[in-house]
């Protein structure tokens, strides 16, 4: 070993150097060789990891070891090899050079510490790969998960680092830190609120990557594509992206529409107004006009017949239509409607079906039509919601009923 140290100094003492110059050259050509033999090294190893790796995961079933080699880990794995070489081979390249030696060893220190952080970072994207094609996790925040792993495991390097760089113990360095962690604290602000929301959210499960949410707030309306440590990546219905800070989903208030999606139907909740002054007692004769609409005849036969036994036996004079029992033309069309619905081929039949009568308002009286349509894509269910509306609105004239509307000023342009 001795002899390889001062290999090339004979030769140039023999060349009449000074020691000092020879001690110099000697160590450039060492230092030169070093290099080109780590170059080397590298290079050899890198191709035999990575053919050795390729083919493995050829062979075998699973598709974890395809994304190690997609994620580089063995490509970093092999830079291992010359880091070794390093270590083992400086002394010899510095040997009459001691003052150097602190400077390098702090430097391969570092190295080997920026190294190990990318050879993890590489295994840990791997299993945020993996994880996202199992699925039973494809729905979870992995990202947010492996964030936080990442940020650690970052601390904990440049700490490392920095307590090498300074030459102070790794855990007297912490405990230096600890007086600063008020400011770290400020700084991470965003981050660790971001941790204990991605926490809170896949605990409580009130967000999944998949779920369709609204949040008026920061203008969002559609799918949840990405979770992570920092953000909610939303991709709205238009195809722009709204990012959302991650804590905003424990801190604000969001609609998350799973439990539609995942529930039998889409609810339809929309009201006609009519004019109050349109609805009446209805006439015998209007009565036999409206039995000839079919989904209402057998209704209006035993309706009518009850109501004209009901009023004989109480002796009811009818010369006013007020007095006794009476239909009214709100009532059957409120009937007929909710038959129609409940005959329709895009109605949830197993869920609440029902047209309801709202609060009067200065406009007229609301009639609500509450249903699910059992198709929930949302071309589909606005199709469904027109088609039935159509039929409401131009069934309203044959009730002698009017929808109301703000009268038209017409201008007389003569």
């Amino acid at each position: 070993m001795n002899r390889i140290r001062h290999y090339f100094y004979d030769y140039f003492i023999a060349f009449d150097f000074t020691e000092t110059s020879a001690k110099y050259l000697n160590m450039m050509c060492l230092f030169v060789i070093l290099a080109i033999l780590l170059f080397v090294a590298d290079r050899i190893t890198r191709k035999l990891i990575i053919s050795f790796s390729n083919r493995f995961s050829e062979q075998t079933k699973t598709n974890f070891d395809d994304l190690l080699v997609s994620n580089r880990a063995p490509r970093r794995v092999a830079h291992l090899v010359p880091l070794i070489l390093t270590i083992q081979l400086f002394p010899v390249v510095f040997h009459d050079f001691p003052q150097f030696e602190t400077y390098i060893v702090m430097l391969i220190k570092v190295y080997g510490i920026v190294l190990t952080i990318w050879i993890i970072r590489s295994i840990l994207k791997t299993f945020e790969s993996y994880f996202k094609t199992l699925p039973r996790l494809k729905d979870k925040p992995i990202d947010s998960y492996i964030q936080v792993a990442m940020l650690f495991i970052w601390i904990i390097g440049i700490a490392s680092m920095l307590a090498i760089i300074i030459d102070l113990s790794f855990i007297k360095f912490f405990t230096t830190l600890g007086a600063a962690s008020a400011v770290l604290l400020l700084i991470f602000k965003d981050t660790i609120l971001g941790f204990v929301a991605s926490i809170q959210v896949a605990i409580n499960d009130s967000v999944r990557i998949g779920d369709w949410i609204t949040m008026e707030k920061y203008g969002a309306d559609g799918e949840v594509i990405e979770i992570n440590l920092s953000t909610v990546q939303v991709q709205n219905f238009d195809m722009t992206i709204t990012n959302i800070p991650t804590y905003a989903l424990i801190s604000d208030s969001y609609k998350n529409w799973r439990g539609m999606q995942s529930s039998g139907g889409r609810r339809i909740k929309r009201s006609i107004i009519l004019k109050a002054k349109s609805i009446a007692y209805l006439t015998d004769d209007e009565i036999n006009k409206l039995k000839a609409i079919e989904l209402i005849s057998n209704y209006l036969k035993t309706r009518q017949k009850d109501i004209s036994n009901f009023n004989l036996e109480k002796g009811v004079d009818k010369s006013v239509l007020i007095n006794g029992r009476n239909m009214t033309n709100l009532g059957v069309f409120r009937k007929y409607m909710q038959t129609y619905i409940e005959n329709h081929s895009a109605v949830n039949k197993d869920m609440t079906i029902m047209v309801r009568q709202l609060e009067p308002t200065p406009h007229g009286l609301p009639l609500e039509i509450y249903c699910f349509s059992s198709d929930k894509r949302w071309e589909n269910y606005e199709y469904i919601i027109a088609d039935i509306f159509d039929h409401a609105l131009a069934a309203v004239p044959y009730f002698n009923l009017e929808v109301f509307e703000y009268p038209t000023k017409f201008v007389d342009t003569n």
